[in-house]
């Protein structure tokens, strides 16, 4: 695909990805003053790779853990956003999702929705250092965000220390041990004066 009808598929998809910033989450702004959307969450995401890149253990790309951190939550568009500490079927939102990605990465001239895709799929997997980096931070702003906001979300969905330290931790710490150790003492904290 080449000429008009490739610049028509990549603002098909750009158009598209707008809708992103309707996608409300549980999670709140710092500050407390409304849940913030999936499009801040993604740009928020790649802010903290941009800043935190340094803790990133061994041979991690920066570059493409940003590029993984802005495509990651476009599934949300058709498959809405679970709440971390929700119960959700885990299959069911998967399937959900992967249909998704199957629509809205195909909105795109085909060797960039190979390329974009394989980008998504790689950060759903978790298994390269550099998806697991990217899981840690879609993992790390969340109780940060709580933190700074009084737990609003962790409140509205009756979170316990156990829960945010399986949900969050296990992968935080395995893709950024350092920023594990880092917020863990502030989460027990928290908790610990509930």
């Amino acid at each position: 695909m080449t000429g008009p009808a490739r610049l028509d598929a990549q603002m098909a998809f750009l158009t598209e990805a707008c809708r992103l910033k309707s996608v409300t989450r549980a999670t709140t702004l710092c500050d407390a003053s409304r849940p913030e959307n999936s499009a801040e969450h993604s740009w928020h995401l790649a802010l903290y790779a941009l800043v935190l890149g340094e803790h990133a253990p061994g041979d991690v790309d920066i570059a493409r853990v940003i590029k993984m951190l802005l495509l990651h939550d476009l599934v949300e568009i058709d498959a809405g956003d679970n709440p971390i500490y929700g119960q959700v079927d885990h299959a069911a939102v998967a399937a959900s999702e992967q249909e998704a990605a199957d629509r809205i990465f195909g909105l795109l001239p085909a060797d960039q929705a190979t390329d974009l895709r394989a980008l998504w799929d790689e950060f759903e997997a978790a298994q390269t250092p550099d998806a697991q980096f990217a899981k840690a931070l879609d993992r790390f702003q969340p109780p940060n965000q709580n933190l700074a906001s009084g737990g609003i979300s962790w409140l509205e969905h009756d979170a316990t220390l156990d829960k945010v330290e399986t949900r969050v931790g296990t992968p935080i710490a395995r893709g950024a041990p350092a920023l594990w150790d880092w917020v863990a003492p502030r989460i027990r904290a928290w908790f610990a004066a509930r």
